[in-house]
């Protein structure tokens, strides 16, 4: 089981390409868990054609423990198995008691043995690593932190706040900078700005996804590309970034 946490600035296409990454992990014949940690719950709304869940944080505020693991995982696109953390109401407590109820009660109800994923994705809010929001990246949890950034430059900022976090960590047994994904905005200087950061972080950028129309086309059909488009140059660039992050994964693709 490979247990991978992606990272990246709110906007900028981390619940897109983390869906598109899951079901392209699926297509291979993998099992694949993918667990969303924004307090939006919106990650995988395209795996579940624009239906969405009962968060983990709900569960446990509304039945306390009395719910099955069967409440917390709905199954998506490709047999994709999809959990939603949850948060609280804006300025209501902490956004990251979610991912911590989430993960817990994951572990608790034996998520990891039932079903017995191969890939497990989480998708966190990055804009901050603090708290809750940093839970994937502890022991135990992710082995490798994936982080999504286009060359602008508050996703730059961001996208190198989330890199000093994991090494900062580095010396807990935390996981590991994986390296960085560029998710094309077409602006200035883009790839040479998102090499510059991979530099900087002693890390590099292990793929890149161009701007498509067609992810805002699937978008609006509540679907993946993969699933709306699975013939199109931008499915096959969310294929190619699978295999390249299995590879840094040490899973065969």
């Amino acid at each position: 089981m490979i247990k991978i946490a992606v990272y990246g600035k709110g906007g900028i296409g981390k619940s897109t390409t983390v869906s598109n990454l899951a079901a392209a992990f699926a297509e291979k014949g993998f099992t694949v868990m993918q667990i969303g940690c924004d307090p939006k719950a919106d990650s995988t709304v395209s795996l579940l054609h624009g239906e969405s869940m009962t968060t983990v944080l709900e569960l446990v505020r509304s039945r306390k423990n009395d719910f099955t693991l069967e409440d917390m995982v709905k199954v998506g696109y490709q047999g994709v198995l999809c959990v939603e953390a949850g948060g609280p109401s804006p300025g209501m407590g902490c956004a990251g008691r979610g991912i911590i109820a989430a993960l817990d009660k994951l572990k608790e109800k034996g998520a990891y043995d039932i079903y017995q994923p191969d890939v497990v994705i989480y998708d966190v809010l990055g804009d901050v690593v603090c708290g809750g929001f940093s839970m994937p990246m502890r022991g135990g949890y992710a082995d490798k932190v994936l982080i999504i950034t286009s060359g602008e430059n508050m996703a730059i900022h961001a996208a190198a706040n989330i890199a000093m976090a994991v090494e900062n960590f580095k010396d807990r047994g935390y996981a590991t900078l994986g390296g960085l994904i560029l998710n094309r905005r077409n602006v200035k200087r883009e790839e040479e700005k998102v090499q510059e950061l991979a530099e900087d972080v002693h890390s590099t950028v292990i793929g890149s996804l161009n701007h498509s129309e067609l992810v805002l086309d699937a978008e609006e059909m509540h679907k993946t590309v993969l699933e709306a488009f699975s013939d199109s140059e931008m499915a096959e660039e969310y294929r190619f970034l699978a295999s390249q992050v299995a590879e840094i994964c040490g899973l065969e693709w």
